[in-house]
């Protein structure tokens, strides 16, 4: 097949973690060819919906890990597959992004669907499971935050469309950095907030979930770094072996129909404890770290997913 990734610069990733390049290095070794562009590159022209790239060949050589051909522009509608990995932001040109990607729909498969990532971002899919999540309030206003604080005394701040751990603030019941860092987020841009109740399980970890097409295949354990609430990996979180627990599979099983139906064939869920936190739809990370710590092949699992498909 020929495969298309629209992510952020090839030549940039770490290979012994980026989840994009194990995709694709593992589309290579199934016979695939490989087609790189940065969301920039992709257009809409004369009725079709092109990409100026790269043909690619990787190798698992960091610093010497891609072979980019010569510049061209592809008609995404004679590929077999384009991929949707480019990183948050959440802003308008990635939503951008996914209404040109819309337009392939009947000629080339995307993954995740674009439709579905435009509108079930990371921190408001949770919304439609109120019993799997903390309590959780979303708002710009800023005397609706100061009462969910008040009542909820220890909450996370974050940026709705934040990613990796930026932005993230825990304000403890004595903390009185509410209206300023309401006045520091409203200056930069005009989204509203998200605040959810601490939890203090997340001393012990904030478990990655993996399901492929609906189906949970694993977890890693990520646990924050000394005196850091975030465990993020992009901010000095640990990655750790862990196995899914009695909850995990309950969550899994209680969303995992809706990902399989709206074509989210790989994504990755946040639980901390017995709560769901994020559904991370986007460009979910973790295949990596998995692999290693439970020795099976994620990658293999979601092109199996693909071809099936296809």
């Amino acid at each position: 097949m020929k495969i298309a990734f629209q992510m952020d610069p090839i030549t940039d990733v770490d290979i012994n973690a980026d989840s994009s390049f194990r995709l694709a290095e593992e589309a290579q070794a199934r016979g695939h060819s490989l087609f790189f562009y940065t969301p920039d590159k992709l257009a809409y022209e004369a009725g079709r919906i092109t990409a100026r790239g790269h043909g690619m060949v990787l190798r698992r050589e960091q610093g010497n890990h891609v072979d980019l051909g010569p510049e061209e522009t592809v008609d995404l509608g004679d590929v077999d597959v384009v991929w949707l990995r480019q990183d948050p932001p959440f802003d308008m040109g990635y939503i951008t992004t996914t209404h040109l990607l819309d337009r392939l729909k009947g000629e080339t498969l995307v993954v995740n669907d674009p439709f579905w990532v435009r509108n079930y971002p990371e921190k408001l899919l949770v919304l439609d499971f109120p019993d799997l999540t903390p309590p959780t309030t979303i708002a710009r206003d800023l005397e609706t935050l100061k009462a969910f604080k008040a009542l909820h005394g220890d909450i996370i701040l974050k940026p709705l469309y934040g990613n990796g751990g930026a932005g993230v603030f825990r304000l403890g019941p004595d903390d009185k950095n509410m209206t300023s860092l309401h006045e520091l987020f409203c200056g930069i841009n005009s989204e509203p907030l998200i605040v959810q109740k601490f939890l203090p399980d997340v001393s012990n970890g904030d478990k990655r979930v993996i399901l492929v097409d609906g189906e949970a295949v694993g977890a890693i354990n990520r646990v924050p770094a000394a005196g850091e609430t975030r465990s993020n990996m992009h901010v000095g979180g640990r990655p750790e072996k862990i196995g899914l627990s009695a909850r995990d599979k309950e969550i899994c099983a209680a969303i995992g129909p809706l990902l399989r139906e709206k074509g989210q064939v790989f994504v990755g869920i946040d639980v901390i404890g017995d709560y769901l936190t994020e559904i991370n739809v986007t460009s979910p990370t973790g295949i990596q770290e998995l692999e290693r710590f439970d020795g099976v092949n994620i990658a293999e699992k979601i092109w199996q997913a693909i071809e099936a498909k296809l």
